[in-house]
């Protein structure tokens, strides 16, 4: 991730309001192939921090069960 890529919440709303555009239709095939490939990157984004904070929460429980076995 970089500074000027959304956070996780920005990127989530971001890719609801994608989703809601492709859904309610009418978008001719350009823009909808362009919205469609802008929500595909947001996916991955999202699943980046979530994946970040999946690591961190593991290393969190990781540690907490090392200090209750010494």
């Amino acid at each position: 991730m970089t500074e000027s890529e959304p956070g996780y919440e920005e990127a989530r709303d971001e890719l609801a309001a994608v989703v809601a555009k492709l859904e309610a239709g009418g978008l001719g095939l350009e823009d909808s192939l362009a919205l469609w490939e802008r929500g595909e990157a947001l996916a991955r984004l999202c699943e980046r921090h979530l994946a970040g904070a999946r690591e961190r929460v593991e290393a969190v429980l990781h540690e907490a069960g090392a200090d209750d076995e010494g």
